[in-house]
Order: C-alpha cells, then structure tokens, then sequence
C-alpha cells in the first residue's frame, strides 16, 4: 500500500477489543505489514507457503488471516470501506437497490469435491455502484436461484432499506414470489431481447457484470484454491478491500 492507501485503511480498521476495554493484549504485529501480506497473496495467487521474506513468516500471516475472518474483523473493515465509498460517491452508507448475479470458476484439485463438485459457483449480491453486499460459494451445479434464497435471505437480515433487486433471467419463477411474499423484496428480472444479437449492455446487470470482472483482477479468485466456501468468501472480500481503498486515496489526493 501507498502511504495514502494507508492513511485509507487505517481509518476503517476495526477498534480493538482491548482498546475498548473488553480484555485481551495489544497485538505484538504492524497491521499494514500483515494486511499488505495477505493482499499480496490474494493479488498474486501464490500459495501461503510462497510469502515473500520481505513480509513476517506464512504461519503468522496465515494466523492473522483466520483470525481476521473468524472474528468478523475482515468483514468489519470492508463493510467501513465501502461506507466510506459510498459517502465519497454521495449516496447513503446503506442502499436500498441490489443487483444479484453469480460466476462459475474452475475448482483446483485440492478442493474437496463433496463442497464444490469439479467447479464451484460464486454467487455475489451488490449495490448500484457495484460494491459487494453479500457473498457466497458454492458447488457449480447448484441452480443460481437455489442459491440465491439464502443469499437473499442474509441480505434482508443485513440491510433493511434495500427494497428492490435486479436479477437476470435464471432468477425467475418461483423466487420473484417467494421473495416478495417472505422477504418483502421485489426481484425484478431484466431480460435480454429476443431480437438481440452478439454482445448486449443490459441495464443493470451491467454493475454486477462489472463486480465479478474486478473480482477475477485477483489471481488468487481465478479458480477456487480453498478447502472451504468460506475462505474463498474471505478472499472476494479482500479482493474488494483493495478496489475501494485505491479508489478513496486517488480521490483525497
């Protein structure tokens, strides 16, 4: 990270527990030296046993990672930084549209096949400016609008405002119903002309088109290397950390 990245990043961490006064010691690490190691992980796509010697030992930085994921600290800084974002753009920190989509992606051998078959399927939910709201992954032959009742559901449970989600044909049916009568949301399918010919910019679904490209900027997100669903969660999220603290410090500078 740049130090303007920095100056980003450190704005939106998570306070710590025993800053607050709940227990615990002060960590013994530099959190720009561990974030920027698991970003160069994730950028790059290089095992956790291939850290360069410039950053602290694979086995601290690994710890940290699955620290950060476990404790919801991961969660908590994206969530702050696509606030930020959001602010920076003039919208409200919380949205009240969505837009639903979900990208197939080669699994590698050591995934286990009984979680993601022979590929697996990321299923993302984000905002108008195409910031992630919710993720998850998985098996590839999982029919997106099986997945995407769950995924609905944790986006319901996590911002109330939202009222309205695009989605494209392989939503229909069911789901519009079942979303409008249990969720209170209105999934709206935005279809692609009959008369439509080569490539087409559908309104909407252009954003989470967009999303799922940034995301495959990240090597580490090219295929699934991870053992579980949620790793690979954790992963997506970092990818998109990067994405929105570069562009906070390119517009304060």
């Amino acid at each position: 990270m740049t130090d303007a990245e920095w100056a980003v990043v450190r704005d939106a961490l998570p306070v710590p527990a025993w800053m607050n006064g709940k227990g615990g010691q002060p960590e013994g690490y530099c959190h720009r030296q561990m974030i920027d190691a698991v970003r160069y992980l994730v950028a790059g796509g290089i095992t956790w046993r291939a850290m360069p010697a410039d950053f602290p030992a694979w086995d601290r930085v690994y710890a940290f990672h699955r620290r950060w994921r476990l404790k919801g600290l991961l969660a908590e800084l994206h969530d702050r930084l696509r606030g930020l974002v959001r602010e920076a753009e003039g919208r409200d920190r919380e949205p009240t549209a969505a837009v639903i989509d979900a990208q197939s992606l080669r699994a590698a051998p050591s995934v286990p096949r009984a979680t993601s078959g022979w590929d697996s399927k990321r299923h993302v939910v984000v905002d108008c400016l195409g910031l992630l709201l919710v993720v998850t992954v998985t098996a590839a032959n999982v029919q997106d609008r099986d997945a995407a009742g769950p995924l609905l559901e944790r986006l319901r449970d996590r911002f109330h405002k939202i009222v309205l989600v695009w989605a494209d044909g392989g939503y229909a049916g069911r789901l519009v119903t079942w979303a409008a009568e249990k969720l209170r949301l209105t999934l709206e399918i935005v279809r692609r002309s009959d008369d439509a010919s080569g490539f087409v910019v559908l309104p909407r679904r252009w954003v989470v088109e967009r999303t799922l490209s940034w995301l495959m900027r990240s090597r580490r997100l090219v295929r699934d290397y991870e053992a579980l669903p949620e790793v690979h969660e954790a992963m997506v999220l970092w990818s998109m950390t990067m994405l929105m603290s570069r562009r906070q410090a390119r517009q304060r500078a």
